[in-house]
Parts: C-alpha cells; sequence; structure tokens
C-alpha cells in the first residue's frame, strides 16, 4: 500500500477518534455547569484532555501497531500477545497518570494527593481501557494494511508467473534450435545413417519431454538431467573438437524433485556464448544433488569481443529470476559472474 494511502487512513482515524471525543464530552457537559461554561473552551480543559485521552491513546495504538502485531500476532503467539498488551495498556495507564500529576503540578490540571489510591487506581485503569481500545483499532488497521498488501502481492506474482510461463512457452518452441539440429542430422543422414538415426531419437525424445513431461508441477531431477544429456549431444553435432562440451552429475540425482525447465535456459544460454569459441571445454556443466538441496554450474568461454546474449534460451534475466522466485522463494541463491573470457553461473535451491 503506497505510503500517501497510509497516513490518509491514520489521519483520517485520529479525526474520527477526536470526533468521538468531543461528541462525548459534548453529551456530558448537557445539563452541568459545563453548558455555558468557557472552561469548555479553555487551554487548562485543553492540556487535560489531551494529557488524559490523546497521548494515551496514540501510545497503546502505535504500541500496537508497531510493536506487537510483528512480534507476536504475525508470528501467531496469541498468548504472549494478550499478555504484553496488558502490560503496554498499563504503561499507558502510568503515562496518563504522569501527565496528570505534571499537570497538576503546574496549577493546570486537578492534581491527584499521595492519598488518593483508590482514585489513581481507577483513573489509571480507566486510560488503560482507552489504549487497549485504540491498540486493538491499531491492529485492526495494520492488519487491513498487510492483508492488502498481500493479496497485491499475491495478483502482481499471478501476472509474472504468467508472463513468465508465456515466455517459456515461446521458449520451447523456439524454432532455431529444432532448424538446425534436423539440418544437421540431414547432414548424418548420407554419411552415417546410424548415427544419424540416433540422434534422431535424441530429438524425439527432446520435443516429447518439452511437450508432455514439463506439465506437471515436480519431476525427478533426474529427468531434466537426462534432458541436458539429450540437448548437449545434438548440440555437439555443431563442432568437430570432441571435448568441447564437458557435462557430469554426482550425489542423489534421482532423490531430488523440482519444477521442469529450470536449469534448461542456463545451457541454451552458455552454447549460444560459446557459439564462436571452437575449443576443448568451451562449455563445462556440473550438477550435485543430495537429500534437499542441489547445485548446478554452468560455465563458458566467450570471446571478449562478442556481445553476450541479454537472455537466458528465449527467457530474459529478469524472467528467470521471478520465476524462481515463484517456485523456490527464499530458498535459492543464483550468482552470476564474467571476465575477459569466462561467463560463470551457480544456482543453488533448497528443494526440501
Amino acid at each position: 500500500m503506497k505510503k500517501s494511502v497510509i497516513v490518509l487512513l491514520h489521519s483520517g482515524y485520529w479525526f474520527l477518534y477526536l470526533c468521538l471525543l468531543v461528541l462525548i464530552l459534548m453529551c456530558l457537559s448537557v445539563g452541568t455547569e459545563l453548558k455555558n461554561d468557557a472552561l469548555f473552551f479553555s487551554f487548562r480543559f485543553g492540556a487535560i484532555f489531551v494529557g488524559f485521552a490523546v497521548i494515551p491513546a496514540v501510545a497503546g495504538f502505535y504500541t500496537f501497531y508497531s510493536i506487537l502485531f510483528n512480534r507476536f500476532l504475525t508470528r501467531k503467539k496469541i498468548p504472549l500477545l494478550f499478555l504484553a498488551g496488558i502490560g503496554a495498556a498499563i504503561l499507558c495507564g502510568l503515562l496518563g497518570m504522569f501527565n496528570l500529576f505534571i499537570l497538576g503540578s503546574f496549577k493546570i490540571g486537578p492534581g491527584v494527593g499521595a492519598d488518593g489510591w483508590v482514585a489513581m487506581l481507577s483513573i489509571t485503569l480507566f486510560i488503560a481501557v482507552i489504549a487497549v481500545l485504540n491498540g486493538g483499532m491499531g491492529l485492526l488497521l495494520r492488519g487491513f494494511i498487510r492483508w492488502y498488501d498481500e493479496l497485491k502481492l499475491k495478483e502482481d506474482l499471478a501476472r509474472k508467473n504468467f508472463e513468465t510461463e508465456l515466455a517459456l512457452v515461446k521458449a520451447r518452441l523456439d524454432p532455431h534450435f529444432l532448424f538446425n539440429t534436423i539440418n544437421n542430422i540431414d547432414v548424418l543422414i548420407s554419411r552415417d545413417p546410424a548415427r544419424a538415426s540416433a540422434y534422431l531419437q535424441k530429438l524425439s525424445d527432446i520435443m516429447r519431454y518439452m511437450l508432455y513431461e514439463t506439465r506437471s508441477a515436480q519431476i525427478p531431477l533426474r529427468d531434466e538431467w537426462t534432458y541436458i544429456e539429450k540437448f548437449i549431444e545434438l548440440q555437439k553435432i555443431r563442432t568437430s573438437v570432441s571435448n568441447y562440451a564437458a557435462y557430469e552429475c554426482s550425489g542423489e540425482i534421482d532423490e531430488v524433485r523440482i519444477a521442469p525447465m529450470i536449469l534448461i535456459p542456463f545451457v541454451e544460454n552458455a552454447f549460444k556464448h560459446a557459439e564462436r569459441v571452437k575449443s576443448e571445454n568451451a562449455i563445462r556443466i556440473h550438477l550435485h544433488a543430495e537429500a534437499g538441496q542441489l547445485v548446478f554450474e554452468c560455465e563458458n568461454k566467450f570471446l571478449p569481443t562478442a556481445a553476450l546474449p541479454a537472455e537466458y534460451g528465449g527467457l530474459g534475466n529478469d524472467l528467470i529470476e521471478k520465476r524462481l522466485q515463484l517456485l523456490y522463494p527464499d530458498r535459492h541463491r543464483l550468482a552470476v559472474h564474467k571476465n575477459n573470457h569466462l561467463y560463470s553461473v551457480q544456482l543453488v535451491i533448497q528443494t526440501a
């Protein structure tokens, strides 16, 4: 919620609170000596009014609003909230009594004698009740603002998720990889039919994976890695360097499940970066998985004079990070580094 709206809500509440107090005092003054007395509009009355009903109310409201809400209500510690609320109300009551003592010492307020313990206790409890009522309104207002912010955040996340999924679909249907692979297989058909058939089978498996296997919210990490292996093998057709791309996985890869198409954009990006590099180990990919966590590392060489693509396999950097935030909020860490000739990505995901 915008700060200007929050300020307006606070101002509106205190305006209504003051109007309510004035209305109550006017009703109490009917038929009494205050009806035609100028005391009702005097400085003395205003000082007592502020010290007795306004300052403790403000203190109680913002104590509940700023401190108790975050420390106890959001953490669902209701008994502690109840106890802390009582303590805060008592402190506000003592604050009101302190105000009356100060006013009395300056001959402004009525003053409270040291022997008026019953009166002092009654006034303190009454002020504490005022503080509790305002504190409750503070909790309600803070809860409303939090609810609105969460609702707005969910709407924004849903919209961003929709945009991300659209971009992801476009990345899956990117024709460049498909056309290049088909052309390469077509060249191999006359030279090495058996090898061409094997590559065609890999392409068929990739298409089947993209069209059917990725519909689930979670898939085995083994399936994602198998897809990456086949993708790399098809990309290596375009180069004569045998060790152009090195890749390996380790750990409990069969025990981990992740969202589909999380890792492949980084692999696609690596091949785009290293497109003009013709050397061994131009691309290195490593995946390590263990119970509850996976670590994915992908690095590639590139020509320092070449401009790096601004996208991960058709997905913009911002969309990739937003998708990770949607799927693994506060459970992932993405680090991207670039020096003169090496571009590296490390992604750590807490899967459990």
